[in-house]
């Protein structure tokens, strides 16, 4: 009866676990998901019978473990989100995690921001034309590596002697953004005869989907290659690319909403942090 009893509890957390991840992109539900099983792991016990003292120690635990600060706050806030969402659906009794505070974090954005003469300077010595325009399409329409790598020609159209790419993002939800004609002319280049339903970006050795798609671990390795004989130090991704639209866009007179829009954040708070992260103006400067 007490094996039965077991297996029971254990379907109820899977099928709690399913319901939660429902809607979430496939690299969130992969990594919300490790989260999720190393607490439990770490609670030995259903999530039913879990604590507030299991939080708190899995969260000390996460710090002795000399984990970044940014890491131990992601991991705690999948943990808190599974209590919550347990709680509304009325699956668990209460939210043990709510009076948790989740670590703080530094904000290292501003470290992590590109020049515009660095990213021109990516694009332009970059000879291969596809890994090229998968810089500046990243950079000029801000887009996340897995907007990008799942592109199709189906996605890209012509509009006022511009183009616009469509994208889903984050929640599957979907936006347009329009890119410089320039852009648009090197894009229809690169596609030559492809079909509606080709990628955009093809693979040319591996696909993460079996339809040639590039996989987002080779957009990595190619952005870092770009990044070196720019004399680029430090870590460059596709993100930090992101980044930079942002930045840059922000710099150059764009309201927060068209950016916020573009990027597809779900809110302004998140746009904002680009602006605090290079300010126009310090209090200091006026003093003697």
């Amino acid at each position: 009866m007490a094996l039965l009893s077991a297996e029971k509890t254990d379907t109820a957390t899977d099928q709690l676990l399913n319901m939660w991840l429902h809607g979430k992109s496939k690299r969130t539900q992969s990594y919300y998901r490790l989260y999720a099983q190393r607490f439990l792991e770490f609670a030995g016990k259903p999530l039913l019978l879990v604590t507030l003292a299991e939080v708190q120690g899995f969260a000390t635990s996460l710090e002795q473990n000399n984990l970044s600060a940014s890491t131990q706050r992601t991991i705690m806030a999948a943990v808190k989100s599974l209590l919550s969402f347990g709680t509304k659906i009325e699956i668990l009794p209460r939210n043990v995690g709510a009076p948790l505070p989740l670590p703080k974090a530094p904000d290292t954005l501003s470290e992590r921001l590109l020049s515009e003469i660095e990213v021109l300077t990516m694009i332009d010595l970059e000879s291969n034309l596809r890994n090229k325009l998968i810089i500046k399409t990243l950079y000029y329409g801000g887009f996340r590596v897995s907007e990008l790598c799942a592109l199709k020609w189906k996605h890209l159209s012509i509009r006022n002697n511009k183009g616009q790419i469509t994208v889903t993002g984050k929640g599957i939800k979907t936006r347009t953004v329009l890119i410089p004609a320039s852009l648009w002319v090197e894009l229809q280049r690169l596609r030559g005869d492809s079909g509606e339903n080709e990628p955009v970006f093809r693979s040319q050795k591996h696909s993460h989907d079996g339809q040639g798609h590039l996989q987002r671990e080779w957009v990595h390795k190619i952005v870092q290659a770009a990044a070196k004989p720019a004399k680029i130090t430090g870590k460059v991704s596709p993100h930090t690319l992101r980044h930079a639209h942002a930045s840059h866009a922000l710099e150059r007179g764009a309201k927060i909403h068209l950016v916020s829009e573009t990027l597809g954040h779900s809110s302004i708070a998140i746009t904002s942090r680009y602006l605090h992260a290079q300010p126009d103006d310090s209090s200091g400067l006026y003093l003697p």
